[in-house]
């Protein structure tokens, strides 16, 4: 069987993902982050990837590759960097010269959006505008997606001002004493209660501050508020304010889809806040490298057809 490989390097996982044009595999670890810390220095982070990278990619069981791609920036705009993704970037370019093979680079969002549209059966959405959510440890942006050939070009138009999503229930889940990262188990933790209460956070042109639920949360566990109440506040609040600025943003471009991809989009509570929008597998939520090695297929085919 040939295939193409995708290589991802995040700020929290390493990734290796095979895609044949239909099926495909992904094979990812987190990186160690030591208890209590809320993150790695990114000099940690890429030592971890380097060591992990030959591990994830003789875990696919799969080694007749055509072509190599990796995620070499955060964003596909102009200044976007960050160190760790040199790791997938340097093995993948190595590899692709050793195989005689092409290789591709595409943003680290840009996976993101083409593993959800994928694992959710909706890779049709590649091929025209939709708005997207990219909701991360880093990232909470509402996006309006355009193709640009093999490339997915994005324009920010909402999300968060300060805080991201994914930074919030981190920093909720360890103050409360959870591993970080913390998405998993603070979402476990607040289907322990059944309360509907949230924090009412402003939303402007599509434009929300989480700063203040940060701090709503502090108070509410000096008040002595049960884990699972506050756990429960946190991700009810996150689900809200996400909610109303989809509509929002529904009523200023009818007829586009919404497809949600990143590590928050695979919680229980927004997917039921948001009926009407596109979800990627939980699997395929949170950081992968499947959707590089779709990406990267996709310009093979374009190449030599």
């Amino acid at each position: 069987m040939t295939a193409v490989l995708g290589l991802d390097t995040s700020n929290y996982t390493t990734s290796a993902a095979w895609f044949d044009g239909e099926r495909g595999r992904n094979a990812g670890r987190l990186l160690e982050v030591p208890a209590g810390r809320l993150g790695l220095r990114q000099s940690d982070a890429l030592f971890q990837h380097i060591k992990r990278l030959p591990e994830m990619v003789r875990s696919l069981e799969q080694l007749d590759f055509r072509a190599v791609g990796a995620s070499t920036r955060p964003r596909a705009v102009e200044g976007s960097y960050m160190p760790c993704f040199l790791a997938g970037a340097s093995f993948g370019e190595a590899m692709a010269h050793v195989l005689g093979a092409p290789f591709y680079a595409f943003s680290h969002q840009e996976g993101h959006l083409a593993a959800a549209a994928w694992s959710a059966g909706r890779l049709d959405l590649l091929e025209g505008p939709f708005l997207a959510w990219h909701l991360s440890g880093g990232t909470t942006e509402l996006l309006r997606v355009e193709p640009e050939g093999t490339f997915l070009r994005t324009e920010i138009v909402g999300g968060a001002s300060d805080l991201s999503a994914g930074q919030l229930i981190d920093r909720a889940g360890v103050l409360l004493g959870l591993p970080f990262p913390a998405g998993k188990a603070l979402d476990a933790l607040a289907e322990k209660d059944s309360h509907s209460d949230c924090y009412a956070v402003k939303v402007n042109d599509l434009i929300f501050s989480l700063s203040g639920m940060e701090n709503q949360i502090q108070n509410l566990t000096a008040r002595k508020k049960s884990p699972a109440y506050v756990a429960n506040f946190a991700l009810n609040t996150v689900a809200q304010v996400v909610r109303r600025t989809t509509e929002e943003a529904q009523s200023r471009w009818p007829g586009l889809p919404v497809l949600c991809s990143g590590g928050v989009a695979s919680n229980r509570r927004l997917r039921a806040a948001l009926p009407q929008a596109i979800f990627a597998a939980p699997e395929y939520s949170t950081d992968n490298a499947m959707g590089i090695a779709i990406l990267s297929h996709r310009a093979m085919k374009e190449e030599f057809k």
